[in-house]
């Protein structure tokens, strides 16, 4: 399980060498998820949005949530039942998937 970023999908400005490596990590994600695959070993990534952690405590959600379709930063337990989920036997048929996990920021 990798976590990437909204910047790797999307690119950010100012974030030019965040935003790459994240997309190197997505890429690194699908290619080794067709390496394992047939050990039966699943790859996948999960890119948090904005979520409330220490990372996100100094913005101000006001600004924010407004361009979040939901209207409100996510929560930890939000990514982590995300990532407990494809970990899980439930998941054992995805695989090189990117899972956005962002209130529909940018689908």
């Amino acid at each position: 399980m990798n976590v990437v970023s909204l910047s790797g999908l999307k690119g950010l400005p100012g974030q030019t060498n965040y935003s790459a490596a994240k997309a190197g990590v997505i890429g690194a994600t699908k290619a080794l998820a067709q390496e394992v695959g047939r050990r039966g070993i699943t790859v996948n990534a999960v890119a948090p949005g904005f979520i409330k952690t220490e990372m996100t405590q100094n913005l101000n959600e006001k600004d924010f949530k407004t361009l979040i379709p939901v209207n409100r930063f996510g929560l930890p337990e939000e990514v982590a039942h995300a990532v407990g989920f494809l970990a899980s036997q439930d998941a054992a048929y995805i695989t090189g998937q990117v899972l956005s996990i962002n209130g529909g920021l940018y689908s």
